[in-house]
């Protein structure tokens, strides 16, 4: 692993992070953005940090191209749900209110929520707190959003930092609050950022090949 800081729209990412026991190693990233006009507004860089141990829970898919596996929405369902520690590191690119994120996130967790038939009052109190927690927030260009998903729990921590000043954090306990919040960063095709999923499907292609 180099040292090297990996750049994703000049937005340095740390090839790996250590946020509980293991390194992990950044396999794929990517944009969120918006054609406005035939103009690009970029709003954040997305890293993806994943226990090198996914590959061994991805072996169905050996032998398929990158773009093959960017159009296969089961093999990021199997990602979603191997049982390896995950990280989402999110950079600021465009400032927006913390509150205009939140509510991006909720209409996008609830939708999937009330697809699966799972929005019940549990999740839409889970999912309120978390978009509580966004609502005193103001994501100023290279703030840094952290979702972590530990390896062994239905849980996700996640955290906020801006200026160098100290993490701001919650807990999100609710399973498929959890599980929706994955799926809208890494839900293949009907994913947030298809160049997280594109760029994703590419490195673990080539890992599977090894």
């Amino acid at each position: 692993m180099g040292t090297e800081m990996v750049m994703v729209d000049e937005i340095p990412f740390p090839p790996q992070l250590t946020l509980a026991a293991n390194p992990l190693p950044l396999l794929g990233h990517g944009i969120t953005d918006i054609e406005i006009h035939f103009l690009q507004i970029k709003f954040t860089a997305i890293g993806v940090y994943l226990d090198p141990q996914i590959v061994g829970h991805l072996q169905p898919w050996k032998g398929k191209t990158g773009k093959e596996l960017a159009e296969n929405d089961d093999f990021f369902e199997a990602l979603i749900s191997a049982p390896v520690e995950k990280v989402l590191r999110i950079v600021v690119i465009k400032e927006i209110k913390g509150s205009q994120y939140g509510v991006q996130l909720e209409s996008a967790v609830r939708d999937r929520l009330a697809a699966d038939d799972k929005y019940e009052e549990e999740e839409e109190e889970a999912l309120e707190k978390v978009v509580e927690f966004f609502q005193s927030k103001y994501f100023k260009k290279h703030s840094v959003l952290t979702f972590h998903f530990p390896a062994a729990s239905p849980t996700a921590e996640i955290a906020f930092a801006t200026e160098g000043k100290e993490d701001a954090k919650i807990q999100v306990e609710n399973a498929n609050v959890v599980e929706m919040i994955k799926k809208w960063y890494l839900g293949g095709t009907r994913g947030v950022s298809s160049t997280t999923i594109s760029s994703l499907a590419t490195t673990l292609s080539a890992e599977l090949a090894k």
